[in-house]
């Protein structure tokens, strides 16, 4: 009688145990993303002279524009122009940094970076998230200079403030990095990278509420607003400055009205949830559309 084989084969031993395996793969992308993170940092720690320059720009909007516009902006009290547009300076502060941060995916395509990158036995998705995680992560330590003027603008110095500050800071270079990461998986030149992204920022600012109060806005300009998701960063943050402030009902209708979708007001909450789904949505597609490029 033949003997029975006994020798355990794949098929036949029940169900492999494969966890170790995809928590081995899994630790190895994150360890790539925190790479592409990591250098991100280094790049911020050798280019001191980038977040001069960076910080030059809301600096001027929050003393000069918001101390000229002051005496001929009715802020309807005691809050002066300038307290009301330091949060929205503050959001925006993160824009042209989060942006770039994206955008040089550009750079490291025609200097050859990225190929050494995507030769490496890492996905591509990890290469997103750690240009997106870093981008964000430069973007948000830069404006915490901004940050510690906010004594300067009659707000109170609070933890609780600027922790909510920092949290909001960070979703909305994340959101801004991840866009402009998605434009650089198409964009193949320096020379074209540096127009599209001029003409994504300036409306993105404009329109986000971080100049002006969104209140009796005309119909258009309000629904322009509404479909831009940095207002939803923006508007965040001036309520939780503004709610530190000792507000009149006049000041509190002018400076903080409700934003609504078709007449629901909407908390702030669903605000910064909203911003959390784009961006998700933002760094999903982009790692798609990676994967294609060459």
């Amino acid at each position: 009688m033949a003997s029975r084989d006994t020798t355990a084969r794949p098929d036949a031993a029940g169900p492999v145990d494969l966890l170790p395996e995809v928590r081995s793969d899994m630790s190895h992308q994150l360890r790539a993303a925190w790479v592409v993170t990591r250098r991100e940092l280094l790049r911020l720690r050798q280019d001191k002279a980038r977040m001069v320059t960076m910080l030059l720009q809301p600096v001027l909007f929050i003393f000069v524009m918001g101390t000229g516009l002051g005496s001929i902006v009715d802020t309807g009290g005691d809050v002066s122009f300038r307290t009301f547009l330091y949060p929205g300076v503050l959001a925006t502060s993160v824009l042209f940094t989060a942006a770039f941060a994206g955008i040089s995916l550009v750079w490291d395509r025609e200097f050859g970076f990225l190929r050494e990158m995507m030769v490496a036995p890492i996905s591509r998705a990890s290469i997103i998230w750690g240009k997106c995680f870093g981008g964000a992560i430069v973007a948000t330590v830069q404006s915490l200079v901004l940050l510690a003027l906010l004594g300067t603008v009659g707000i109170p110095y609070a933890p609780g403030l600027i922790l909510a500050l920092i949290g909001c800071l960070f979703l909305g270079a994340l959101l801004l990095t991840a866009l402009g990461v998605l434009l650089s998986t198409r964009i193949k030149t320096i020379q074209a990278a540096m127009p599209v992204s001029q003409l994504l920022i300036m409306p993105m600012m404009f329109l986000s509420g971080s100049l002006f109060p969104i209140a009796n806005l005309p119909d258009w300009l309000s629904v322009l607003t509404r479909l831009n998701p940095l207002t939803y960063v923006v508007q965040p943050m001036r309520h939780f400055t503004l709610d530190h402030l000792s507000l009149t009902a006049v000041e509190q209708e002018r400076l903080l009205p409700h934003l609504t979708w078709f007449g629901w007001a909407v908390p702030v909450g669903v605000q910064l949830l909203a911003v959390a789904v784009i961006t998700l949505g933002l760094i999903s597609l982009a790692a798609r559309v990676f994967r294609t490029t060459e």
